[in-house]
This record gives structure tokens, C-alpha cells and sequence, in this order.
């Protein structure tokens, strides 16, 4: 139920609720009072720009969209995040908060409810965590990984929320998602972008104790792979190398290692004042810095996942790669120039490679800016696939084919097949192609995902409308 911290007052404008915060600063602390919570300050205003560039952002915008059964709430809702008309998110256990003014400006808090994970359904996707190493690097370097995802689902674990997932309570009365509510949503997406552990505390467990979790099982997995210590020993002397090796199975364990910091440390500041020297830029110099930092400390978290020795490394990026994956992290428009002329790109195709990148790492961006054919055997299933993706020839595209991309004729949008077995929606943006959405299995759902991006009254029913229904075009 509400916290004694909201106060409701209720006049003839309806009801608002006072400021959020309490008296020691803190927002709440859940419905009982205990549990872990984070407060974030209100986002500000944002012009022209969707509300998720992450695959897990959009995912959480999907679910918004496919359980609200009033688009026009939707649309208001989009009004009122853009404008900064939401204040301080509460991210606690099972429930997100905040207060939204309209614009007579009448305040009201609404809530989105989130069915926390189950003790047994934690268990399982700990282990799912701690089973491979580069998981846990991830969700410390703020990032979900599909794996992730897909192999929590395989535990039966479903980490994202789906169809009617998210409840809402405002104090508007409204039965169903209201503009109040789909705002904080929308917003609740930007953070998302920013720290999908957001999502795991909304799910019911914090980061730190996650971290205090999976450090408790990497010390008893370890603990159980040893046997009973050996005797105490007594004056130190000399062994043969194989008999120390061969003693380790009887030797009580390590103490386990320290967590991995926080956050890596600041970059120092090189500018001084003084002009530097000729070809130096201090700028891009500092931003290297704090990237070797990131990096550093994303490493030392993949060497202390468990199960680390047992999967191989990711392969090394080449240099284009790797401008990209800079650019990602946003560095200034100076920087962000550099890189673009130093991996052959123009200020537009970083951008597009930045997009693709974000969407879908290496394989994203190899999408984007490889172009390949599949051999005849793959390309006739291919064929078959998507002549099977939609259920009758009316709501079939026209496609037209060449290598792995599939054209909708007349439609501006596109399919491309990625090495990684997977469809990728484009859009043609100002005359070249555009990463769209993130991948998906089904040639018909990546398509489908294109609709998010139509203005609003070209989607119906949560489908796209296709106005090409010819058969699909063979190469």
C-alpha cells in the first residue's frame, strides 16, 4: 500500500500529493518500511529522441505498449516525460513511484507494480549468473547481454516483463495505464538504459546484495572442490614441484578475493592550463584514460566470475570495431570526430555504427556494414522461413532479395540475415540504411518491431499496417 511519506491532500482540483521525500532526505523504503530502494532525480526535458536506444529499454516499452489499451493515454504519456513533467523515480522491490504534474498543473502519484521474483526463481538465476563468468562482468559494466535473458528463460526465469506485467495505481483513479503512468514508464525506460540492475531491484533484489550473493557462492563452490586440509606443518622444507601441484587437492582453500571496485576511478585532468603540445589532445587523452580504467575493471570482474577458466574469450575487436565501441560510451564531439576519421567512417556512418553497435554489439554492427550471401542450402531455408513467418498471404510484405537483405518493396524497411542466425529490422533514413530495432528469431516479429517507430495512428491493434501484399520476390 502507499508510505506514510506521501501525504495526499485532496481539493477541488483533485487529488496532489505532496514532495516525495521525507524528513532524512530518503524517499521511502517500501511498503513495510525495510528493503533495499533507489531514488533517482527527475530527467530532464528531452526533445526529438525515442525514450530506449538499449534492447532491454525497448523491451520494457513493448511491454508498456502491448498491455495499454488506450493509445491516446500512450501519446500523453510520451507529452509528459518529453516536457520534464515527472519528478524523483522510487525503484524499490515489485514497485516504481513518482509524481506527475499535468499541465493545469494538478500533481498525482502513480505507481507501476512489477511481480517480484520468487526465492526459488532468484536461486535459479544466481546460479544462471554465477554458472558463466561474463554475465556478472556485464551487469557490472551496465549492460544485459541477450545470453543472459535467454539463458535465465531457459532456467524458467523470465527476467523481462511481458504482456499485462505492469500495474498500475495512480491516484488519477484510472482503472487502466492513464498518461500519469505510461509517463513514468517511458522514464523508467531511460534509466533502464543507464543500469539494467534497475530491473533486478524492481524483480526484488539490490546490487549489493546480489554481488554479497554471488561472492557467497563462488567461496562454497570453491570450498566443495577441495578436500580436507592437510596437517599442520611444521619447519618449512623443500618439496619437488609435482608433489607441491599434487598437494593442492588437499589444501585448504584461498580466502576469497576482494569484490571488484564500484566503479573505476576518475581520469585525471591533463589540461593544466598550459597549451599542449603539437598533436596532443588532452581531451581525448583523458577520455582513454577512464576507458582503460572501465575496461581494466570489467576484466578483473570477467577473472573473478566463476567459471571463468571454463569459457573462452570474447575475440579481440579489430581496430574499426573497437572506434565504435568507443564512440558508444559518448565522448565529446571532438573525440567523437577523431574516431570517425580514424575507422574510415563519415560523421554519419559513426553515428548509424554507434546505433547498431548499442542494439547489438559486434554482431549488430557487422550486420550493418557486412553484406554476404548465404550458400543455396541456407538461403532456400531462409526462403521457407519466411514464407512461413506470417499466417496468410494478405499480411505478407513483398520482399525483395539480395544476399542476406530483404527490401519491403515500396516500404522503406528492411531484413537482414546476420551470421549469428538472427533478423534485424532497417530503416532507410536520409538516403542509407538504419539499425531499427534489436534482433529477433522470427523474420515477422523484427519486422513488426519497425511499428514502434511509425508516428502514432499507423499502428492498430499493436500491428503494423502493410500495404504491400504481393508474394515474396525470389533473387
Amino acid at each position: 500500500m502507499m508510505t506514510d511519506a506521501y501525504e495526499e491532500h485532496r481539493g477541488k482540483d483533485g487529488p496532489v500529493y505532496e514532495d516525495m521525500k521525507g524528513e532524512d532526505g530518503v524517499y521511502g523504503s517500501g511498503a513495510d518500511g525495510a528493503g533495499p530502494e533507489r531514488t533517482f532525480a527527475a530527467l530532464p526535458v528531452t526533445r526529438g529522441q525515442g525514450f530506449a536506444r538499449t534492447w532491454w529499454g525497448q523491451a520494457w516499452l513493448k511491454a508498456l505498449e502491448d498491455t495499454a489499451l488506450d493509445g491516446a493515454q500512450l501519446k500523453l504519456g510520451r507529452r509528459h516525460a518529453r516536457a520534464g513533467a515527472v519528478g524523483a523515480v522510487s525503484v524499490r522491490p515489485g514497485r516504481i513511484t513518482a509524481v506527475i504534474e499535468d499541465r493545469d498543473h494538478t500533481r498525482y502519484r502513480s505507481d507501476v507494480l512489477l511481480q517480484q521474483l520468487s526465492p526459488a526463481d532468484w536461486d535459479r538465476l544466481l546460479d544462471v549468473v554465477a554458472d558463466r563468468s561474463g554475465h556478472l562482468a556485464a551487469l557490472l559494466d551496465r549492460d544485459m547481454p541477450p545470453a543472459l535473458v535467454e539463458d535465465a528463460a531457459a532456467a524458467g526465469v523470465e527476467l523481462l516483463p511481458g504482456i499485462g506485467d505492469l500495474e498500475p495505481e495512480c491516484g488519477c483513479e484510472a482503472w487502466d495505464h492513464c498518461a500519469h503512468s505510461a509517463a513514468l514508464c517511458y522514464q523508467v525506460a531511460r534509466l533502464l538504459d543507464q543500469d539494467p540492475c534497475v530491473l533486478l531491484l524492481l524483480r526484488g533484489r539490490g546490487e549489493e546484495e546480489l554481488l554479497d550473493e554471488l561472492q557467497r557462492r563462488s567461496a562454497s563452490r570453491g570450498g566443495a572442490a577441495t578436500g580436507p586440509a592437510g596437517p599442520a606443518g611444521g619447519e618449512a622444507v623443500g618439496v619437488p614441484a609435482v608433489e607441491a601441484y599434487a598437494a593442492r587437492d588437499v589444501l585448504p582453500p584461498l580466502p576469497p578475493l576482494p569484490s571488484p571496485v564500484a566503479v573505476p576511478g576518475p581520469a585525471p585532468a591533463l589540461g593544466g592550463g598550459a597549451a599542449p603540445a603539437p598533436g596532443m589532445a588532452p581531451d581525448a587523452l583523458e577520455f582513454l584514460i577512464g576507458d582503460a580504467a572501465a575496461r581494466a575493471r570489467l576484466l578483473l570482474s570477467e577473472a573473478l566470475s566463476p567459471g571463468h577458466a571454463d569459457h573462452p574469450p570474447a575475440p579481440a575487436l579489430t581496430p574499426a570495431q573497437d572506434a565504435v565501441r568507443l564512440a558508444a560510451a559518448g565522448p565529446g564531439a571532438a573525440v567523437t570526430a577523431r574516431l570517425a576519421d580514424g575507422s574510415g567512417r563519415d560523421a554519419r556512418g559513426l553515428d548509424l555504427a554507434v546505433r547498431a553497435w548499442r542494439l547489438g554489439g559486434p554482431a549488430g554492427l557487422a550486420v550493418l556494414e557486412e553484406e554476404w550471401t548465404p550458400a543455396p542450402e541456407a538461403l532456400s531455408r531462409l526462403r521457407d522461413r519466411l514464407a512461413a513467418a506470417w499466417e496468410d498471404e494478405a499480411s505478407r510484405p513483398r520482399l525483395r532479395a539480395t544476399g542476406n537483405r530483404w527490401t519491403v518493396v515500396g516500404g522503406g524497411t528492411q531484413l537482414r540475415y546476420g551470421r549469428d542466425g538472427r533478423w534485424w529490422p532497417f530503416r532507410k533514413e536520409g538516403g542509407r540504411w538504419a539499425p531499427a530495432g534489436p534482433a529477433a528469431d522470427d523474420p515477422a516479429a523484427a519486422l513488426a518491431a519497425l511499428a514502434a517507430d511509425l508516428p502514432d495512428g499507423c499502428i492498430e491493434g499493436n500491428r503494423t499496417t502493410v500495404r504491400e501484399t504481393s508474394p515474396l520476390v525470389s533473387p
